[in-house]
């Protein structure tokens, strides 16, 4: 099987292509049930390596629609980028054609491995992206996203998956193919069907444990780069502060999102003493008797910088930090630095690089558990899970999306919060220094947006909650569940091959 079988090489690209229409900018989300099926088809009786490479044309269309946002950095950081994500896909497609050269062709097995090979690009290298999963294409579909609460966005991408690998033995079956097949895809067609659909009925509502009244302040509507003039008079910070002066009463918390501050608000260096951040931010906590949460960018001992959120009690007095922990591997701190500065000028955008924090993103505001997880940090289950299981009660996002302009990175961002909230049975609340900041319910579904580059707050009351759904009970049991399923599989591919051999031998010794 060559890559140039124009028919198969088609097919994966198409799939690349529709399965990038269901994220946004575009949103259709329910052609991610159909859009795998013609890469899978050709990936059906390929060679590992031809799968291999159908798998990167798939995966290259797919991410480079998907992050094309990353453009703006240029094709230095485009096109590696999208190589290395593409690379996941030929992994995944690789394995599938190996299992089903041997004889393991089942739509629950494509899908298990689809999910490990998502999980372990989540995890790997550098901390991981998890950004392409399939399942964010479900964030607007309700009842497939309902499912983030029972086993993640893995099971999202579980079902999604081994519905295309279904649909596929199907139409292979009205085109001759064995009965057996289409029963068995008929089963797993009807089965899928059957835990949406019951789990749509059973899904329990997290108990509602009180009420948080919020702010939220987006304050840059400045879509470029800042000018030096314009950082020097604290543009960004004083936007911001314009926007608290519109508030009045009482608040339990108001929020300044990432990077508001050119500096650690809690401290500034001595250039920017004269602005006064931190006096002003405990006035503005005492003035409306409500904790204040900023950030900007701090200092750690060893001479790398910390993202840092900062928070204020209603008397003005700071009462906690946090650091971020999950940075952005070349956007937040660049691996092989030395090497690769040798001969990437590029490198030069990010002169320092952040260190990661030690703690959790835990505050108690007079008796309610807040996470607190900034930007990049909010797209990993495994890393909101716990603050949820550690008693929070509602997620506080900061972000700046603003590198990226009017792309679709931030409403895919918004997008994968809404996962989270699922997920955890938590309320959401983001705030974004450029937009889109938004108030996102606890089953998923987003109660209020503030636009893109367009200044103003979100300010209202959100119930928070408490309890445990079963993805915070039990974690990424989908994930570690088709890990081993994929380990008993390539057990009984070992045991057929050892009792094929055997009989081979015990054949030749009785001819011999």
């Amino acid at each position: 099987m060559r890559l140039t079988d124009p028919r198969r090489t088609g097919a994966a690209l198409a799939s690349g292509v529709a399965l990038a229409l269901a994220r946004p900018p575009f949103d259709l989300g329910a052609i991610a049930f159909v859009a795998l099926v013609p890469l899978l088809w050709s990936w059906r009786g390929a060679r590992p390596r031809t799968a291999a490479k159908l798998g990167f044309v798939a995966g290259a269309a797919y991410n480079g629609i998907v992050v094309s946002w990353s453009w703006y950095f240029g094709a230095v950081a485009i096109v590696p980028f999208v190589a290395v994500l593409a690379a996941y896909w030929a992994l995944v497609g690789a394995t599938i054609a190996a299992f089903d050269r041997r004889g393991i062709r089942h739509p629950l097995v494509t899908a298990a491995i689809w999910v490990v090979g998502e999980g372990l690009l989540a995890r790997w290298p550098f901390g991981g992206f998890s950004w392409g999963e399939v399942g964010y294409s479900a964030h607007a579909l309700e009842p497939v996203r309902a499912l983030g609460a029972l086993g993640g966005l893995p099971l999202i991408s579980f079902v999604i998956v081994a519905a295309n690998a279904a649909l596929l033995d199907l139409a292979r079956a009205r085109a001759g193919a064995s009965r057996s097949a289409a029963f068995r895809a008929t089963a797993v067609l009807l089965s899928l069907g059957v835990v949406v659909g019951a789990w749509a009925v059973v899904l329990p509502e997290p108990t509602r444990s009180g009420e948080l009244r919020f702010a939220l302040l987006q304050g840059n509507d400045i879509n470029r780069d800042l000018t030096r003039a314009e950082l020097d008079a604290g543009t960004l910070p004083e936007n911001h502060f314009a926007l608290a002066e519109r508030l009045s009463g009482r608040f339990d918390l108001i929020v300044f999102p990432e990077s508001t501050f050119l500096d650690a608000p809690n401290a500034p260096r001595p250039e920017y003493l004269g602005f006064r951040w931190p006096e002003r931010l405990a006035a503005l906590a005492r003035k409306h008797d409500s904790y204040v949460l900023a950030n900007g960018t701090g200092d750690a001992p060893d001479g790398r910088a910390l993202n840092l959120d900062v928070l204020w009690d209603p008397s003005g007095t700071e009462v906690g930090t946090y650091a971020k922990r999950h940075r952005v591997p070349y956007g937040e701190w660049v691996p092989f630095r030395s090497f690769l500065e040798r001969f990437i000028d590029e490198v030069d955008q990010i002169p320092r690089d952040f260190a990661p924090g030690s703690t959790r993103g835990e505050f108690v505001l007079d008796g309610t558990r807040i996470a607190t997880v900034i930007c990049f940090e909010s797209m990993f289950g495994a890393e909101v899970r716990p603050l949820v299981a550690r008693g929070a009660e509602v997620i506080v996002v900061s972000t700046n999306n603003r590198s990226y302009r009017h792309s679709a990175n931030a409403s895919q961002h918004l997008a994968a919060e809404q996962i989270r909230a699922v997920e955890t049975g938590r309320p959401v609340l983001r705030a974004s220094i450029s937009g889109i900041s938004a108030v996102i319910d606890a089953d998923g579904t987003v109660v209020a947006r503030q636009g893109l580059f367009d200044n103003g707050i979100l300010q209202g009351t959100i119930v928070t909650r408490t309890g445990s759904t079963p993805y915070v009970r039990f974690g990424e049991w989908v994930l570690w569940g088709s890990g081993a399923a994929l380990l008993a599989a390539g057990g009984l591919v070992a045991a057929r091959a050892f009792a094929r051999d055997r009989a081979t031998f015990v054949d030749s010794a009785n001819h011999g």
